[in-house]
């Protein structure tokens, strides 16, 4: 086997073994912190928490429940304003 060969060799194995290991990556390290934010969601676009009657993700009734939350950036959801007001780190009642 030539210098050359084994160079690329070495280049080839190389640029497998970072692939692999950025696909074995847990996909947290690269997603930013969320936060839970109540009363931000859409009707049937919340991430979980609705109240009576829903069961989960998806399952709000109304625009901006105050007692669902969708997942957001960390630190951004008390800047987001909505017609019915302010996100909120907690349930609203």
């Amino acid at each position: 086997m030539t210098l050359k060969a084994q160079a690329a060799g070495v280049s080839l194995a190389g640029s497998l073994a970072t692939a692999l290991a950025l696909l074995s990556a847990p996909a947290s390290a690269a997603a930013p912190a969320m936060d839970k934010c109540y009363g931000v969601s859409l009707k049937a676009q919340n991430d979980c928490a609705a109240g009576a009657g829903t069961s989960c993700a998806g399952t709000s009734k109304v625009d901006y429940d105050a007692r669902a939350w969708k997942y957001v950036a960390k630190g951004t959801c008390e800047t987001i304003t909505t017609p019915k007001g302010m996100g909120s780190l907690t349930p609203k009642s």
